[in-house]
C-alpha cells in the first residue's frame, strides 16, 4: 500500500456516515449485507446511502456482488488489514506493533506494546 492510497482510505472514513456504514459492515462480516438492510439499520435514505458507498468503493474499503435483485455489499476486511499494517509498519517499530495471522482461529491479531508511556511517566522495568 502506498500513501496515496491510505489518505484516500482515511478520508472516506472520516465522514460521519461512511464510518458508521464501515462498523456495521464490519459487524456483518465477509457475508455483507444488502443496501436496503444498510439504509434501514442506518436510517439513511437509499440514495444517500448510495453516493457514500460508491465513495467507499473508490477507496477500496467495501466490495459489492449481486445475489439474485439485490446488492450485497461487504467491508474489504483484506484492504482494511493492510491499511492497519501500512499504518503499524510506518508509525512503529516492529517490536512494538504488528500483525500476525492466527491459523487456528482463522483471523488477524493485531498486536501493540505499550512502547510510549503518557508524558511524565517512565515505564516499569
Amino acid at each position: 500500500m502506498d500513501i496515496q492510497e491510505a489518505l484516500i482510505a482515511f478520508d472516506a472514513l472520516s465522514q460521519e456516515t461512511r464510518l458508521r456504514v464501515f462498523r456495521l459492515l464490519v459487524e456483518q462480516g465477509p457475508e455483507g449485507a444488502p443496501a436496503g438492510t444498510l439504509s434501514e439499520a442506518l436510517n439513511i435514505p437509499h440514495n444517500t446511502l448510495s453516493f457514500h458507498l460508491s465513495h467507499m468503493s473508490n477507496a477500496h474499503l467495501v466490495t459489492s456482488r449481486r445475489q439474485s435483485r439485490s446488492i450485497i455489499y461487504s467491508a474489504n476486511f483484506e484492504f482494511f488489514t493492510n491499511l492497519i499494517q501500512f499504518m503499524v509498519e510506518d508509525c512503529c517499530r516492529r517490536e512494538f506493533a504488528s500483525i500476525r495471522h492466527d491459523k487456528k482461529k482463522q483471523c488477524n491479531i493485531i498486536e501493540l506494546a505499550q512502547c510510549c508511556p503518557p508524558k511524565g511517566k517512565e515505564k516499569a522495568s
